[in-house]
């Protein structure tokens, strides 16, 4: 059956990640865990598909709660899928998402674009590192090659200071159905998502090094799930705009 074809796809991707990428995550980690231990926030932005990215690391049981998704209607899929593709490649965007957002030196930004060629991650990107921000991207290698789609000529990881490479390939999909089909079976949410949560992972692991208590969430479905989380929102929701 087909889908055993694209589990195992999933797992060689997933596989090269952890062969090739695991320096970058754990720099990554540890970059993350500077902005938690000086009271920053991490922000993580994509456009189309890419912002489940941002979805998956914000609010969620597990996971920190100093992280803030960048979300702009107008780049995501619910307001006009089309519409947010047009979007992405319009220059201009990324600043008053940026300002909008009150991104600061203190924190860090993950932008996620398994392309890196569209005008809006770019310039987001290049944005937070003018203003002091370090930026993490989570993009793929196989589209060094093609030409961007920005003003600025440059791809995403050329704009970031740590660069992580999803190892997906040209085109996303990974099933070939024959006939002359388009391939199925896409894989940059699956990689990106394991990438961005096990930065965190690390983070978490470098703050309990240095004797500091990663602030997490709990399953609100469990005892004590609620207190704790309310005890988070009530410290970061001042400076956290979707809480």
């Amino acid at each position: 059956m087909l889908y055993n074809e694209y589990y195992s796809s999933v797992l060689n991707v997933l596989d090269k990640v952890m062969k090739s990428q695991s320096g970058k995550i754990e720099s990554a980690g540890e970059a993350v865990a500077d902005c938690i231990e000086r009271d920053g926030i991490v922000y993580v932005f994509g456009c189309g598909h890419s912002h489940i990215v941002g979805e998956d690391l914000f609010y969620r049981a597990g996971g920190l709660a100093p992280v803030c998704a960048v979300l702009d209607c107008d780049l995501m899929l619910h307001d006009g899928a089309e519409k947010s593709s047009c979007m992405e490649r319009i220059s201009g965007i990324a600043q008053p998402i940026f300002d909008r957002y009150g991104i600061t030196a203190d924190d860090i930004l993950i932008v996620v674009s398994t392309s890196g060629i569209n005008a809006v991650p770019v310039e987001m990107a290049q944005y937070a590192r003018k203003n002091g921000v370090k930026v993490i991207a989570i993009t793929s290698s196989c589209y060094a090659g093609d030409e961007p789609h920005n003003d600025s000529g440059r791809h995403l990881y050329e704009c970031a200071d740590i660069v992580i490479d999803n190892c997906v390939c040209h085109g996303d999909a990974v099933v070939d159905l024959g006939d002359g089909l388009p391939k199925a079976g896409p894989v940059s949410t699956i990689s990106s998502c394991m990438i961005a949560q096990s930065v965190m992972i690390c983070a978490e692991e470098q703050l309990l090094g240095r004797s500091i208590t990663p602030p997490l969430y709990m399953s609100g479905n469990v005892d004590g799930g609620r207190e704790r989380n309310r005890a988070l929102i009530d410290r970061y929701r001042p400076r956290i705009k979707n809480l």
